[in-house]
Parts: C-alpha cells; sequence; structure tokens
C-alpha cells in the first residue's frame, strides 16, 4: 500500500518528536532506528524531510526565532516543534510547491495542535514564504 505525502508527513512529525524527546533525555539515538520504528517501510521522502531538518537544524530555528513573537522554538512543545521545522525546512529546502508545505504544515497542526499554536505556525510559515519570494 502506498501511503500519500499528508501520511509520510505525519510519521516524519512523530519521528521528530521522538528524537526531541531522545534529545531532551540526552539519550543517545541511532536515526535510521527511530526512522524504522515508525516507519518500517523504506521511504527516501520520510528519510529527505527527517535528515533534512536535521542537517538544517539551526538555521531552521534560528528563522524560526525571528518570526516567533516574543517565542523561541525551543519553548514550543515538541510536536509543534516537529511541525514547524518540517515545514520551513519544506518551504525553503525542497521542491514542493510554498502553499503545499504550509497547508500540510497547518493541517498538521489542526490536528495535533492547539488552536493558538495552529495560528503561530501558519503566521511564522507566512512570513518566511514572503520574505523568500521578495
Amino acid at each position: 500500500m502506498t501511503e500519500n505525502r499528508s501520511e509520510l508527513r505525519r510519521k516524519c512529525m512523530t519521528i521528530l518528536y521522538q528524537m526531541t524527546v531522545y534529545d531532551k533525555a540526552h539519550m543517545q539515538y541511532n536515526v535510521d532506528d527511530v526512522i524504522s520504528e515508525v516507519s518500517p517501510i523504506d521511504n527516501e521522502y520520510v528519510k529527505e524531510i527527517v535528515y533534512g531538518v536535521l542537517t538544517y537544524k539551526n538555521d531552521i530555528d534560528k528563522l524560526a526565532n525571528k518570526y516567533l513573537d516574543g517565542w523561541t522554538i525551543d519553548r514550543l512543545g515538541n510536536t509543534d516543534m516537529a511541525i514547524l521545522r518540517m515545514g520551513i525546512f519544506e518551504l525553503l529546502y525542497t521542491d514542493t510547491p510554498d502553499v503545499v508545505a504550509i497547508n500540510e504544515a497547518v493541517e498538521l497542526a489542526k490536528k495535533y495542535s492547539d488552536d493558538s499554536v495552529r495560528k503561530m505556525i501558519n503566521g511564522v510559515l507566512d512570513k518566511i514564504y514572503h520574505e523568500k519570494v521578495q
């Protein structure tokens, strides 16, 4: 069975969430093992997103912090952090259409975050999008 991109993004969110939990607990882990636990079928898209977020994490967080009014990304919940990082990565480093990257992140936030965080994620991604197109 082939999974659609929305389902794969949910898996990426779960993987990034889990790695954040491990990082905060100072636990060692193997990225490929975490990916395999959540997504047993080898998928290049999942790897691209997960490894991309890890590769550009500092740049992504710096950009997020620029647009999080009075907040920093590390103050967000682990799920919210994963969604925002994925959204920024897709917006800046992939061929995913901008509107799709933003919409998919907002849809995940609707399901897994509260309304104020969903609005915050949408606002940050919108500001990054407008900075990108200028």
